[in-house]
């Protein structure tokens, strides 16, 4: 078993709802990533999505576009977020699913992404651009690799594409929670609930859910009914707005602390 499934196996047994938290690569900085990934880890974080910067994140709101933007303009690359994630795997085994687009992937070679991707110890990636239809080189290659590739699922996609997606899932399943942009709107759980049940009928694979999701409070709300909560903006804020500070680690990992206490 991948340890994405290792991890939602071992939730399932004790009735938990995984805490997926987001963070960008490279912000503020390649070191400080490393420090907070462990950070994440030691707090409570079952899965982390690690974005990979993007000049056009045009699915991020502005917390996430910032970050992206301070995290190339410290020289992030895609090599280096892959040297990143091997650095980590030295101590930290929670697993890691690289976030983000399909461009700065095409231009390093789909091949040669999977093979550095799976060497380097990353268990899953979800590109937001690129629709299962159009994937076909990459979900090829990162499954030869051992890579999950993790299909995202909208409040308006029709019963039939939600049936072909879920049919076809690996690792697990990202349900945005609304429509539009990250970090710009509060969920209301109970409009998301049915949706979320009703993909939950029609695959094996967990449901993590993401978008608006900015407190404990919310996170409880949402773990009552999903298998996984993903936090991105919130923490992504925090970091922002602590980088300079010798408080960073310890903010940091209150807040995920207090996000998996809300899901036990």
């Amino acid at each position: 078993m991948s340890r994405i499934d290792t991890t939602f196996a071992k939730l399932k047994l004790k009735q938990e709802t995984a805490l997926i938290p987001f963070l960008t690569a490279g912000d503020p900085d390649i070191l400080t990533t490393a420090k907070l990934i462990r950070t994440l880890a030691a707090n409570g974080a079952d899965l982390i999505e690690l974005g990979v910067p993007f000049s056009d994140p045009m699915a991020d709101g502005p917390t996430i576009q910032a970050a992206s933007e301070r995290a190339l303009a410290a020289g992030t690359t895609v090599e280096k977020v892959l040297q990143l994630v091997a650095d980590v795997r030295t101590d930290c085994q929670v697993p890691l699913v690289l976030m983000g687009y399909y461009n700065p992937i095409f231009r390093y070679g789909a091949e040669r992404f999977a093979k550095d991707a799976a060497a380097a110890g990353v268990d899953g990636l979800l590109l937001v651009d690129l629709p299962p239809e159009e994937a076909g080189e990459i979900s090829s290659v990162m499954k030869d690799a051992g890579v999950a590739m993790i299909t995202l699922l909208a409040p308006t996609s029709p019963q039939k594409r939600l049936q072909q997606l879920a049919a076809n899932a690996e690792g697990y399943l990202y349900y945005v929670s609304m429509t539009g942009v990250t970090g710009t709107q509060k969920i209301t759980p109970t409009d998301i609930r049915v949706a979320v049940e009703n993909i939950q009928g029609m695959t094996e694979v967990p449901v993590g859910v993401g978008f608006g999701i900015t407190t404990a409070e919310d996170a409880r709300a949402v773990g009552e009914f999903a298998d996984g909560v993903v936090v991105g903006s919130a923490l992504v804020k925090i970091i922002a707005e602590n980088a300079c500070s010798d408080k960073l680690l310890s903010r940091v990992g209150n807040f995920v602390a207090e996000l998996k206490q809300a899901l036990l």
